[in-house]
């Protein structure tokens, strides 16, 4: 039984989005990805803590903006001509996040996925889901859920 959930999983194909902040690559499920957008002017709000860096306001709705760069221990840097907005859903609402640039999106195969090796690391491992071996590279995957529900109480006031 256990051989054939494995070989399951090893013929499973998973669609994501590949960004890069700094000289990482990372990748969330395109599922979980509404659009993505070019950099915009972002309203601050006053005594947002946390990487919450305001919020924009795309095609009428007024939605939070998180740095990905900030969340996950990198050192802000000036955004470029290809900084984005990678706009997710998360519990029915909508979610920005600036990345340094978006790369692709790319069809894996799920057994070329690793679990993430425990060790110390600029990215917070706690929102890492695993890492995928690529031909030249590696993909770290991020898992959505966990990087957003430490924000939930900032991103609700940050549109409230």
């Amino acid at each position: 039984m256990a051989e054939q959930k494995k070989e399951k999983t090893e013929n499973e194909l998973l669609q994501l989005v590949t960004f890069r902040i700094g000289n990482e690559e990372f990748g969330f499920n395109i599922f979980q990805v509404k659009e993505i957008n070019k950099m915009m002017d972002i309203t601050q709000i006053p005594n947002s803590i946390g990487a919450v860096k305001g919020v924009v306001n795309l095609r009428g709705s007024v939605i939070p903006v998180v740095s990905l760069r900030e969340k996950l221990g990198f050192s802000e840097v000036e955004d470029t001509n290809n900084t984005r907005i990678i706009v997710v859903d998360y519990q029915s609402k909508s979610i920005g996040f600036v990345v340094d640039e978006v790369n692709e999106v790319l069809r894996i195969d799920s057994s070329t996925i690793e679990p993430a090796p425990a060790m110390t690391t600029n990215v917070e491992s706690a929102f890492i889901s695993g890492v995928a071996k690529l031909e030249n590279r590696l993909l770290i995957l991020l898992e959505l859920d966990k990087i957003l529900v430490q924000d939930e109480e900032e991103l609700d006031a940050a549109i409230a």
